[in-house]
């Protein structure tokens, strides 16, 4: 333990306080708010930057994240819309590891799980001029 001079007193003497090291002081608390609203932004990057996606970025509703927070932990699921038609399980695979990947990095928390609930499939050519034939 190392000691700082402090202040000195009316007396003319100077007290010396203990520092503690950074991990005896205390805990930084994120909280959950922070960590959804960090993971659905995460996921609007990720399709943002996704080849099949970010044509039709725009178009797709807004990503939204719930989290589960215990013991320096996170679990996330993330509700989102895709283009149509897409590769489904590797556009799911990239977004859960770039999630995973941005929220570890960002808050120091573990991602042990990152689920995906597609809510649309959005058509990235419109619907217009399609015809059954």
């Amino acid at each position: 333990m190392t000691s700082q001079p402090a202040a000195a007193s009316p007396g003319g003497a100077t007290a010396t306080r203990p520092v503690l090291p950074a991990a005896e002081r205390g805990a930084t608390v994120i909280p959950v708010k922070v960590v959804a609203r960090i993971a659905a932004r995460a996921a609007r990057e990720a399709l943002a930057a996704h080849p099949d996606t970010s044509a039709v970025h725009t178009k797709l509703g807004a990503p939204n994240a719930s989290v589960t927070i215990g013991s320096g932990t996170a679990r996330l699921a993330l509700t989102l819309d895709l283009p149509y038609p897409i590769d489904l399980a590797r556009a799911s695979r990239q977004v859960q590891e770039y999630v995973s990947e941005r929220v570890a990095h960002l808050t120091g928390m573990r991602v042990t799980e990152v689920t995906l609930a597609i809510e649309h499939l959005v058509p990235s050519g419109g619907l217009e001029g399609r015809r059954v034939q």
